[in-house]
């Protein structure tokens, strides 16, 4: 160190350790959307966490709700569903509830990083409305009247960046309207407050990007909350939502749902308003995201469901199909009494950790018990519609990814799903996209032949019902390690509804006796995701299953899910 008054001169520091310290552009940008951020969230200094919390403290979901009255944690811990009969009949105000939810929503974000767009000021002003327009006329304004809402960053809201992870984007994308699904909220009711973080790209299981950086798992921030829509999990596990918009084209809505103990749905494409969202591939039809609900009950996907399509998004959204919402279904109308389940135990790549298959186990012993018929679905060919995936999601060759990304360094997990692109990076011909598209409805044909064929090995002659699987190989595991979308990806693939419930909480359950190891992995994805088994590295993560129903059948697999869960609460024990 030079004594007092001597300074170093510029030309003291090496020229290329000079230019490492400026700041480059994307960096500035995201110093920028930071401060934006904290700006937004300073506002509103009585939400903030009082206490530090150590940078080594895994699980802190007990913190969000902690500094919460009485009252307000009555309110954030109830679901959408309760709390929307609550405001009808006048026992909270929107303007409480709004209140409570942000208070969350501070404290959430300083723990997992899971917010991008803030906009209190908004929602109590909209808040105040809902009340006043209550006490005025005696009606709630719609079937959400007064439920706060939390948005995936890259869904459009009026007034508000879209950067949807991207660099490039940020302060360029301000909506000048609503997507087709935030116009019915408002119409509904509901109180939009806040938008949540997806990663770069979107195309990815996990959340993290260079505009906010890496989101967490408060029940464990060594572990991934998911993804794309990781902020939408991370906020509502931990009440600062209590249903929460995401989008699903390879897992992106179940992922983040199984991981954070959470339900979610992903419908089949034509079901739920997807126009309105901007990510890139934005006219790629040959593999197509949905649109759809994390909450913290089942009963709140219908909710979700049933009040979007209450308002006919068909006639303004062309794509979609007249089929309006069977609430009647979803109760059990037309569901036979005794299911016939498939179980996908292990879908031929990669075999799930312990606990999953434990967690499957379980649910079968009770399903057996509740009087229900199992059987044992018959992977075939997970390997290949995953490389059929793939290559109908890089139709381009990964192009459109990489012009975006020229200004924006890859983050891990989109070194990761680049480095799938097929093709040598090249654009596939019109010819092979035409062959791709037919490649695509055969595996459809085969996969429905197959699923009818079950009828040969059900003791009521019919076809099943539904698939129990596995959401992921892993519980959330480590940051940047995610390997294997394949009991995701292969039903958007299928575009069969999949719903995600919980089932449990890791506390080093014994694996089934019934699901040994092969002696070697049956390929380098197996051999990875094998080598991540340790029980101490999922200390506190959440064990999830999805339910898997026929194209369209939305209402059907609802309902087949509370049969599900019936039998787990009643004989769960067996």
């Amino acid at each position: 160190m030079p004594p007092d008054g001597d300074f170093a001169t510029p030309t003291a520091i090496p020229p290329p350790l000079l230019m490492s310290l400026i700041p480059l552009p994307w960096q500035k940008t995201a110093a920028r959307k930071v401060a934006d951020r904290r700006e937004a969230l300073d506002l509103w200094p009585e939400w903030q966490l009082k206490t530090p919390v150590p940078e080594d403290l895994t699980d802190v979901s007990h913190l969000p709700a902690s500094q919460l009255t009485d009252r307000e944690r009555e309110i954030v811990c109830q679901d959408a569903t309760a709390l929307v009969d609550a405001m009808r009949e006048r026992r909270y105000t929107a303007v409480e509830v709004a209140r409570a939810f942000c208070h969350v929503a501070t404290v959430a974000q300083s723990l997992t990083n899971c917010l991008s767009e803030v906009f209190f000021d908004e929602a109590l002003q909209r808040a105040a409305e809902l009340d006043r327009h209550l006490a005025e006329t005696g009606e709630v304004v719609g079937p959400l009247h007064g439920l706060p809402v939390s948005i995936k960053d890259h869904v459009l809201v009026r007034g508000h960046d879209t950067s949807s992870g991207y660099i490039a984007w940020a302060y360029k994308t301000k909506a000048t309207k609503d997507a087709v699904v935030v116009s019915i909220l408002r119409e509904a009711g509901a109180v939009l407050y806040v938008k949540t973080a997806n990663p770069q790209t979107l195309l990815a299981l996990e959340t993290n990007n260079n505009i906010y950086g890496r989101t967490l798992n408060p029940f464990n921030r060594k572990l991934t909350p998911g993804g794309s829509s990781g902020g939408e999990s991370a906020l509502i596990s931990v009440h600062g939502s209590p249903l929460g918009i995401g989008t699903d084209i390879g897992g992106s809505i179940r992922i983040p749902a199984a991981h954070m103990g959470l339900y979610g749905l992903k419908g089949s494409v034509g079901r739920i308003p997807h126009a309105g969202l901007m990510g890139s591939h934005d006219g790629m039809d040959a593999i197509v995201g949905a649109l759809g609900p994390i909450a913290t009950s089942a009963r709140d996907l219908a909710l979700f469901c049933r009040t979007m399509l209450q308002y006919e998004p068909w006639l303004i959204e062309p794509p979609l199909l007249e089929i309006p919402w069977k609430q009647d279904v979803v109760e059990g109308k037309g569901i036979a009494d005794k299911l016939c389940i498939a179980i996908l135990w292990d879908d031929g790549v990669v075999l799930p950790h312990p606990p999953i298959l434990d967690a499957l186990k379980r649910t079968k012993e009770a399903l057996l018990a509740a009087g229900h018929e199992v059987i044992e679905w018959i992977p075939v060919d997970h390997q290949e519609a995953w490389e059929l995936v793939c290559k109908l999601y890089f139709l381009d060759g990964g192009e459109e990814y990489r012009e975006a990304l020229k200004n924006d360094p890859m983050v891990p997990q989109t070194e990761w799903i680049m480095a799938q692109v097929p093709n040598g990076g090249k654009p596939f011909t019109v010819d092979e996209i035409f062959r791709l598209n037919l490649a695509r409805e055969a595996f459809r044909t085969k996969i429905a032949q197959h699923w009818n064929s079950t009828r040969t090995r059900t003791e009521s002659g019919r076809p099943i019902d539904a698939i129990l699987s596995p959401v992921a190989p892993t519980l959330a595991p480590p940051h940047d390690t995610t390997r294997w979308w394949g009991y995701t990806s292969y039903w958007n693939l299928m575009d069969y509804p999949a719903a995600v419930f919980p089932v449990g909480r890791y506390t080093a359950l014994d694996s089934s006796s019934d699901f040994t190891a092969a002696a070697y992995p049956r390929n380098a994805v197996e051999d990875y995701i094998r080598s991540q088994w340790n029980p101490e590295t999922y200390d506190n993560a959440a064990i999830s299953l999805q339910l898997i129903g026929r194209r369209l059948n939305e209402e059907r697999v609802l309902g087949m899910l509370q049969k599900v869960e019936d039998a787990r609460r009643f004989f769960g024990s067996v």
